[in-house]
């Protein structure tokens, strides 16, 4: 993929930067973050935020092998 320089805010650069202080991220890191959530959400209009974080908690679990089966009744 290539790097593409984007422009913005200084304002957004401010808020990501104590956003990514925060979460341990980078702000480019935090940015990405923010950008991947805004599209999951505009692709799934229906779902509150915290849905789409605990089914990416969910993605991450699975791909660290931290499953186990359910067991219905």
């Amino acid at each position: 993929m290539n790097n593409k320089v984007v422009k913005l805010s200084s304002e957004m650069l401010e808020e990501a930067g104590k956003y990514a202080a925060v979460f341990s991220r980078s702000v480019p890191r935090q940015i990405e973050h923010w950008a991947k959530i805004g599209k999951i959400a505009e692709e799934n209009p229906d779902l509150p935020y915290d849905i789409i974080k605990d089914i990416l908690l969910g993605v991450e679990d699975m791909k660290v092998g931290n499953v186990s089966e359910y067991k219905f009744g």
